[in-house]
């Protein structure tokens, strides 16, 4: 078996047991090309690779002045195609000992409850069914903190009126329920049971999806892409200097709750973060809150 059909085989693997996100997919097949394309303009044999030949790819990785996010990611691809290797070709895991450069952790960046304040507030001044779709989006993303992945391939079965939760289906396939306030699910209610929903044409009346759109004929979800567009106008109008993604209305979500007292167990339920490792990065967002908690409740502040 030659090494392409090595890689199909672990690629499919990462899709059917291991069930990666999309993302997550195609970082690993564009690390494991520029691996493969090494060994073949190096002439190096996959399955006799020899320690000093995987470490001269490591070298050659540093060589291209990449950040330490970027090779850490590479060596892990690594490390999980060897092990890959190791337990279904019998392959000699060479990766085992591979070291993975330290990561300096950065603090997530975030929107104040202010600016949130502001572009939610921008976000209904367009009454087109499409400014209307827009802002539920935008209000769904920050009420709820789920990935942007999560929130485009909602499905309108996913909402659960009775209960005010949404079902998401997070990274690695694994399923989570997200409450939702009142006056979202009324804004979803009103927004399924109008013309704005049934206005986009007759194909999507019928769609399975809450945010439908039609690319080459088809009935799809909207874009990632296309949510970070929305984003990125509607708070530039707001009068936010700074680039905004998506994934900023996560952070500020999580933030927000944590200076209104949520536990960090909790906020790892809410945000589908398998270790509560992953939420501690937010706790820096707790010391003006701690200052003013330890003023006010402290016998001798």
């Amino acid at each position: 078996m030659n090494i392409k059909q090595i890689q199909t085989k672990f690629e499919a693997y990462l899709l059917t047991e291991q069930r990666v996100s999309t993302n997550t997919f195609f970082s690993y097949k564009r690390d494991l090309n520029q691996f493969i394309s090494f060994l073949e303009n190096h002439a190096f044999d996959l399955e006799n690779i020899t320690d000093q030949e995987l470490k001269q790819f490591v070298h050659y990785l540093y060589g291209l002045k990449l950040s330490a996010r970027s090779i850490a990611r590479k060596i892990s691809t690594l490390k999980s195609f060897f092990l890959y290797l190791s337990n279904t070709f019998n392959i000699k895991n060479k990766a085992k000992e591979l070291h993975i450069p330290k990561i300096e952790k950065r603090l997530p960046t975030f929107l104040t409850q202010e600016e949130v304040s502001r572009v939610l507030t921008y976000s209904e001044k367009d009454t087109s069914p499409l400014g209307i779709r827009n802002s539920i989006m935008i209000y769904i993303l920050y009420a709820s903190g789920m990935r942007v992945t999560e929130l485009v391939n909602i499905k309108i079965t996913n909402i659960h009126f009775d209960t005010r939760f949404i079902s998401v289906e997070g990274k690695g396939g694994k399923q989570r329920m997200i409450p939702i306030p009142q006056s979202i699910m009324t804004l979803l209610q009103n927004y399924l049971q109008s013309s704005i929903f049934l206005s986009f044409s007759h194909s999507i009346k019928n769609a399975v999806y809450l945010f439908p759109i039609v690319y080459g004929k088809k009935v799809k979800p909207i874009s990632r892409q296309s949510c970070w567009i929305i984003l990125k106008k509607i708070c530039e109008n707001a009068g936010i200097k700074r680039a905004i993604s998506p994934h900023q209305l996560r952070h500020s979500f999580a933030t927000h709750m944590l200076e209104k007292g949520v536990d960090l167990r909790s906020l790892q339920i809410l945000l589908g973060h398998e270790e509560i490792t992953t939420v501690e990065i937010y706790t820096h967002v707790e010391t003006s809150q701690l200052r003013n908690i330890y003023d006010k409740k402290h016998p001798r502040s």
